[in-house]
């Protein structure tokens, strides 16, 4: 008897994917439509794009807070 049945494990990969498609895409959006300090929108830009479910993660931690409001 398994644990896991292979629909439950696939629900779970599609999950997985569909996260790490769009974090990074809701990031960069956030990045390119906010106003940010000298070049912190270049760097927050590559961060996402290098490392994009890690650096997606620490910029709505990190930098989100940090950028200048309107």
């Amino acid at each position: 008897m398994d644990l896991v049945s292979s629909e439950l494990g696939l629900i779970f990969w599609i999950v997985a994917i569909g996260f790490a498609i769009i974090l990074p895409i809701l990031a960069l959006i956030s990045v390119v439509s906010n106003q940010f300090r000298n070049n912190e929108k270049l760097i927050w830009v590559l961060v996402v794009l290098f490392a994009p479910v890690i650096g997606s993660i620490i910029y709505f931690i990190v930098g989100r807070p940090k950028r200048i409001r309107q």
